[in-house]
């Protein structure tokens, strides 16, 4: 029992000195992220991606993170590291929510929590999605989906998915806002533009064929 909410204070304490850093902390110019980048090569890729992740574990706006990546690394690089960190983020931060925080969660919310859990273990991958693709903050739903009993697997694949469709848009944005007419009717463009739609409607029919399948 004392063990439960040790850990449960310890993920409060974590989420608050994230906030702290957060908002604290003064980030490198767009040169100086550039200029390590070239000079690391593959390194500096690995690191900067993971360097996302970890600020995902804090209240720090993906949609931002994006948009810079695009601006350092051009479109597909940027894009990749903004999918990829996104993923690690969305992972430890459920990661941490379920090791930490689940058990102090199911003692205080006791049958409410009960409810989500029963929908979310077998029907957890598309509400997930619609969610993901939504604008709702990345950070929040990562920690609360972790509190649930959602299996990793679905989280895993909903949250990568769901994320591809801004990333595209937003890492595009930073990549070449000038040129961006031309990003759009260029064969790259038109194949994520293509992919974003297919992602759009497959979501819309999981949640339809979900809500479907509840009522029917």
């Amino acid at each position: 029992m004392r063990g439960t909410w040790v850990r449960a204070g310890v993920l409060v304490a974590l989420l608050a000195a994230a906030g702290v850093v957060a908002l604290t902390v003064d980030l490198p110019d767009v040169g100086t992220v550039r200029g390590w980048v070239d000079r690391s090569g593959l390194a500096g890729l690995v690191l900067l991606t993971s360097g996302v992740g970890v600020a995902l574990l804090a209240p720090v706006p993906r949609t931002a993170l994006s948009l810079l990546l695009g601006v350092v690394l051009g479109f597909w690089g940027g894009f990749a590291a903004a999918v990829v960190g996104g993923a690690l983020g969305g992972l430890g931060a459920f990661g941490l929510a379920r090791w930490l925080g689940r058990d102090a969660v199911t003692k205080l919310a006791g049958r409410r929590l009960a409810e989500v859990d029963r929908r979310l273990v077998g029907h957890g991958f598309g509400p997930m999605l619609l969610v993901r693709i939504s604008p709702i903050p990345f950070m929040p739903v990562s920690y609360a989906a972790g509190l649930t009993a959602m299996r990793l697997a679905p989280y895993t694949a909903a949250t990568v998915l769901g994320i591809v469709p801004g990333s595209a848009l937003q890492v595009a944005v930073g990549a070449s806002v000038g040129g961006l007419p031309e990003w759009v009717t260029s064969p790259g463009g038109l194949v994520v533009e293509g992919a974003v739609v297919l992602l759009l409607v497959a979501g819309g029919v999981l949640w339809w064929r979900r809500t479907r399948s509840r009522t029917g």
